[in-house]
């Protein structure tokens, strides 16, 4: 590293930030060199996000005590507009895109490329497919957002910061909904921002990643600065350490130890077929058989377009495609699944990966959200009976350890990890046989990622039969007890728990487009 990446480009002393009854950061202190990438690691709740939305402006200045000093400079941010007049540039895990508008009309957007008064499409729709092309995503510029999926969607928030003349780069878990493919391709372009002369500030749960590409790491564990390991220090720094000081102990094991007791067939999908809602002559899952077993967990390993979550939403209600054919039997019998509800009334519950915008109302409580799935359970005559509603609230709070002070906070206050515990506590709550859980983890630190796996465990335990799609091939073999690899939409390998390795799934998962390639 040269003696210009060593200089300090940020800053943040004594950052202290307090919400009505809560102290989310106490005296954070941190600084960061010039052309490095600085990883931020703590457990959900921690305070990374809030102190890195007081750095991006979007809490303004005086609105927290502390000091910011970029370049030397102390800086007083009002606005986002402001830190990004600095160069200062914040990609949040919560996406900010206008769905119906186009990719290209999403990059630009603030910023548009103009011919006086009139936007330049032909330069807007250029320069967006450069900037694509930059970070992997195969997609025409005009494309509409709705149209794909959250993977690729974090891919165009990238693709927008890049847009802009960024001198201080900050990722908040920028390959959290990424398979492995698509995130090794994010590092390289970290690196390559870095060798540019960008300093990145990363916030990430993969602890392997940050082994892996972080040249620094500030620990935050409860609102307050652990301290900074320095990651080409002539002292080895292990995941392993990382995670003493995020939850202020050893975790020797990622995974909880299971040992299943599996039963007779509870699901199975047979001869699935699903087309793409807006091209109907473009399938997108082909022939799909699968079945999963009374206490058995059963993974799902797939790329980034392979059709895994397309699969998922399809088979629950109809809730994606079209021309869809198939049948789904849940204990033996053929059921009706064309509608949410009729998926529900057949055993059948999706927890998806887009939890903020599909699995919760973040403006509603954890109480109201907790049985907003199943609310004939607590109702009588069509009216809600408050009382009985808190009560089921309040116990799956508790046997859930979702860090709520009380069950009427809003589920938009909470951390990540505590918002899919609702999630799970809502369609634990309508008694599945059969819950599908599209990234269950995703966005969640390695502490509460156990926490989600015991409880995971807990299902098939009572006899569920659970179906788990994961872009991380080390938590499904951690997890699972088989392992299905789609491939363009299509079953192309099975493996039992005692058969699985990683390359073995990534054999599987890229076998069609190595025939197709022919």
């Amino acid at each position: 590293m040269s003696e210009t990446e060593r200089e300090v480009i940020l800053e943040m002393r004594e950052i202290t930030k307090t919400f009505p009854g809560v102290k989310a950061l106490s005296g954070v202190t941190f600084t960061v060199e010039r052309g490095t990438v600085h990883a931020i690691c703590g457990e959900n709740g921690a305070g990374k996000s809030t102190l890195m939305k007081v750095l991006s402006g979007i809490y303004p200045h005086g609105s927290y005590d502390g000091e910011i000093v970029l370049d030397g400079e102390a800086c007083a941010y009002r606005s986002v507009r402001d830190s990004e007049a600095d160069g200062i540039v914040i990609i949040h895990q919560e996406l900010a895109l206008s769905p119906y508008l186009s990719i290209a009309e999403n990059i630009f957007l603030g910023n548009e490329r103009r011919r006086g008064p009139v936007m330049n499409w032909i330069e807007t729709n250029s320069a967006a497919a450069k900037l694509l092309a930059r970070v992997g995503l195969r997609e025409a510029p005009d494309t509409k957002v709705v149209d794909i999926g959250v993977g690729k969607q974090q891919l165009v928030e990238i693709a927008k910061a890049l847009s802009k003349e960024v001198r201080l780069l900050i990722l908040d878990e920028p390959t959290a909904a990424l398979n492995d493919e698509d995130s090794a391709h994010l590092l390289g372009l970290i690196r390559e921002l870095r060798n540019t002369g960008i300093t990145c500030i990363i916030i990430s749960h993969k602890l392997n990643e940050i082994a892996e590409i972080a040249d620094a790491v500030t620990i935050i564990r409860d609102g307050r600065t652990i301290e900074t390991l320095d990651m080409n220090g002539p002292e080895h720094v292990t995941e392993e350490r990382i995670i003493r000081g995020m939850v202020g102990r050893s975790l020797d094991n990622r995974f909880p130890e299971h040992h299943p007791t599996i039963g007779e067939e509870v699901f199975r999908i047979e001869d699935w077929t699903v087309h793409h809602p807006q091209d109907p002559s473009r399938v997108v899952v082909q022939d799909v058989n699968l079945t999963v077993r009374r206490g058995e967990i059963v993974g799902i390993a797939g790329l980034m377009g392979a059709g895994r979550t397309e699969l998922a939403m399809s088979v629950f209600g109809r809730s994606w495609g079209t021309r869809i054919t198939g049948r789904v039997h849940v204990d033996g019998r053929e059921v009706k699944v064309d509608t949410v509800s009729r998926a529900i009334e057949a055993g059948l519950a999706y927890a998806s990966e887009d939890r903020k915008r599909f699995g919760l109302n973040l403006i509603d409580t954890v109480r109201r959200n907790t049985t907003s799935a199943a609310l004939s359970k607590v109702s009588r005559f069509g009216v809600v009976d408050a009382g009985r509603e808190y009560g089921v609230a309040e116990s799956y709070r508790k046997l859930m350890n979702t860090k709520a002070p009380t069950v009427d906070v809003s589920v938009g206050q909470l951390s990540g990890g505590n918002q899919q515990k609702v999630v799970l506590s809502k369609w634990m709550f309508t008694e599945p046989e059969v819950l599908i859980l599209d990234e269950p983890t995703r966005g969640i630190d390695v502490g509460a990622k156990y926490e989600i796996y015991t409880h995971i465990n807990r299902l098939a335990d009572a006899g569920k039969a659970v179906l788990v799609i994961s872009s991380e091939l080390p938590e499904l073999l951690g997890l699972c007890d088989r392992i299905y690899a789609l491939s363009q939409g299509r079953i192309t390998g099975e493996v039992s728990r005692t058969e699985a390795t990683q390359e073995r799934l990534m054999t599987y998962m890229t076998m069609e487009r190595q025939v197709a390639g022919r």
